[in-house]
């Protein structure tokens, strides 16, 4: 396979709402281009980037795939990501590694809450974007409309470049307005070139000026020439799109029928000739915000922006050449772990099939298996001084307890889902030591739903989830002065050990001990014990949690000169332990933490009442960063929150995200504590 250099490069991160037809315009431009002999559908399970069986089985992506197309000597890199929010975390290793996003928009439903965060990502990212306005076939489908609230949400940047004009699939005409070709389609995918009739000049007149106006913006020659009142030819007005996409002046505006292959070649054509490639940007950002120098002739260095985990295959790291050029046999070296990492093979993906290639230019994505001691967001240079800027991923908060459907299952979870963590950076996996219980965290239900299918189909492990057990805790709430006493006389030596100890309320977590004993009523050497005793007794409280807050004074007692052993002791520490439960008047103590929650502005009240109905505390609020976003405070207990993941996303329909922290432990209201203990009993 011809190498391609740098400047012939293109990545692209496909984005947008679930639904809106990504992976079948993945599928589209493979098959426009020759990279397949088939067009697959989704419906049909037979799509080139949708190749595992749970996507297949739902009909729809859950993680980033990789494919790349060869279009009028230009190699572009496909990267389509899922569009629902709980596999967000795929979407930014794209837009990590990606030149340009490409956003899909559904023709039918217009602007969506996917849309948005597409475009959210992208400007967080800094880099060029684009619209794909998909199912144009589609007799409700409407452009016009569409372009409108696109324009209207993203401001003036929006430009169309290529157009539909009529209202249903049969009579549609596309035109490219930047030659002011006319093009009719066939359902087979077939087009014809068409006259531009009077009808037609109309229609792209109104797009027209939008698109001219928009390429003036780029130099003062094109300004000039714009006011003159002249056409621009087709080679300004690439170079101009060119110029204005990757300073951001411009975003284009495509549009199309994926499942058709409408528009696809135009938007190919445009890639090709005006999308940035790696260099356009002159620097990337080291790990602690530094510019490095792109540089294709330089030492390589290379950024994993993705792992896999593959029964069959091991270890499968995806990377950007990031610098220099990549060659087989390489040898690199971590600047995490300072490991070195000879890169055997390497090859290019088009979904799940690999081919071997001897070298990769620098802008260019790969993958290579079997590195060592290699992870996602690990950068891999000649020196290993490199660090490149990684991944950001989101807080996973949606928990659940895990458990083994069987026994075999049983020894097989730890190791499995170890595995499953490599790939993706949004689970978390921990033993609670209070609640003992296996516990995963993740995205929202569906992700976590699909983790146990993975784990399924891919390692034989089945498991099933069910909500974790809330960590709470004992206090007292009184001072008592209680009697231990233990005497046991059995024949021969027996067992004595008597203690008072003065039990109150503490403001420091777990024991408090201290002795006030007296004139050696309770020898110094049994001390021990009775702390001892005590601190294996709070391990339950009056309703079975551990006990905390608590101080006990040893005042005083007795002892056997014969019989007293640390045993009885420890006994009789206990013994005052439960006459202290008895009438200290326990209260269980419950996790309350700090709530951060950034919602937009119209949603405020909304989410003030649900915390109230989750006992939360609004402690304030503060304009986000992100115009138009307000970030309400509140003090929420955990017992409330588990659902909340979810439920938020509900409620703002995507637009909301969260942070929570754990910061102590308040009494729980009594209404709430009965019903807890009627639960536990």
């Amino acid at each position: 396979m011809a190498n391609y250099d740098t400047k012939q490069i293109r990545n692209i991160a496909l984005a947008g709402h679930g639904g809106c037809g990504k992976t079948s315009l993945t599928e589209a431009m493979l098959f426009a281009s020759g990279g397949t002999d088939r067009l697959g559908k989704i419906s049909d399970g037979n799509t080139v980037c949708d190749f595992d069986q749970e996507e297949k089985t739902r009909g729809f992506s859950l993680s980033s795939s990789v494919a790349h197309v060869f279009w009028k000597d230009i190699k572009i890199n496909i990267i389509d990501t899922p569009g629902y929010l709980d596999f967000e975390g795929e979407v930014n290793q794209a837009i990590r590694v990606a030149d340009s996003v490409l956003i899909c928009v559904d023709g039918k439903a217009g602007l969506e809450v996917g849309t948005e965060l597409a475009w959210d990502k992208a400007q967080s990212a800094g880099i060029p974007k684009a619209f794909f306005i998909n199912k144009c076939d589609d007799p409700d489908a409407h452009f016009g409309g569409t372009f409108t609230k696109l324009h209207e949400k993203f401001g003036t940047s929006l430009c169309p470049v290529f157009i539909p004009v009529g209202k249903s699939g049969k009579d549609i005409i596309m035109i490219d307005l930047i030659d002011m070709t006319a093009y009719k389609y066939e359902d087979s995918g077939k087009k014809s070139r068409v006259d531009m009739t009077p009808e037609l000049e109309k229609e792209a007149a109104k797009y027209k000026d939008v698109l001219n106006e928009a390429l003036a913006g780029t130099s003062d020659e094109m300004m000039t020439k714009y006011f003159d009142g002249e056409e621009f030819t087709k080679e300004e007005a690439v170079n101009a799109l060119h110029e204005g996409i990757i300073d951001g002046s411009i975003t284009p505006v495509y549009c199309g029928a994926a499942t058709k292959l409408w528009g696809v070649a135009a938007m190919m054509d445009s890639i090709a000739e005006s999308f940035p490639r790696h260099t356009a940007k002159k620097n990337e950002k080291s790990i602690d915000g530094k510019d490095i120098k792109i540089e294709p002739d330089g030492d390589a260095a290379l950024f994993v922006f993705k792992t896999v985990a593959d029964p069959f295959v091991g270890k499968m790291s995806y990377f950007k050449v990031m610098n220099g050029k990549l060659k087989s046999d390489a040898v690199l070296h971590n600047y995490r772990s300072g490991a070195e990492e000879k890169l055997a093979h390497i090859y290019i993906m088009k979904g799940n099939k690999q081919t071997e290639v001897e070298e990769l230019s620098c802008g260019d994505i790969g993958m290579v298996s079997k590195l060592a001691d290699t992870n996602t967001n690990d950068t891999l240079s000649v020196s290993g001084s490199v660090a490149y800027n990684t991944v950001k991923y989101p807080t996973p908060y949606y928990c659940r307890a895990v458990l083994p459907v069987s026994a075999k299952d049983e020894s097989k979870i730890s190791q499995s889902i170890s595995k499953m963590l490599e790939e993706d950076m949004t689970i978390r996996y921990e033993n609670d030591p209070e609640t003992k219980q296996q516990l995963i965290y993740g995205l929202g239900d569906m992700h976590l739903a699909v983790l146990a299918a993975s784990l399924k189909n891919r390692f034989g492990v089945n498991i099933k989830y069910e909500i974790p057990k809330i960590p709470y805790r004992e206090k007292i709430t009184k001072t008592v002065d209680v009697e231990g006493k233990h005497k046991k006389q059995n024949g021969g030596s027996g067992q004595f050990g008597h203690v008072w100890i003065k039990f109150s309320p503490s403001e420091e977590e777990g024991l408090t001990f201290t002795v006030s004993v007296v004139g050696g009523v309770v020898p110094k050497n049994f001390n021990p014990a009775v702390e001892k005793g005590l601190q294996d007794a709070m391990v339950k409280g009056a309703y079975g949690y551990p006990m905390t807050r608590l101080a006990a004074d040893l005042h005083d007692g007795s002892y056997h000169p014969v019989d007293s052993d640390e045993i009885s002791f420890k006994t009789a520490a206990s013994i005052a332990y439960k006459k202290c439960l008895e009438q200290a008047a326990p209260v269980l103590l419950e996790p309350i933490g700090d709530l951060d929650v950034t919602v937009p502005e119209y949603m405020v009240g909304d989410i003030m009442g649900d915390l109230n109905k989750r006992r939360g505390a609004v402690m304030g609020m503060e304009g986000a960063e992100k115009e138009g976003y307000t970030t309400v405070h509140a003090s929420v207990p955990k017992a409330e929150l588990s659902d909340y993941p979810t439920a938020l996303r509900a409620m703002t329909q995507g637009r909301g995200h969260f942070e929570y922290k754990v910061t102590g432990y308040e009494t729980v209201p009594a209404a709430t504590a009965a019903k807890v203990v009627a639960n536990e009993s």
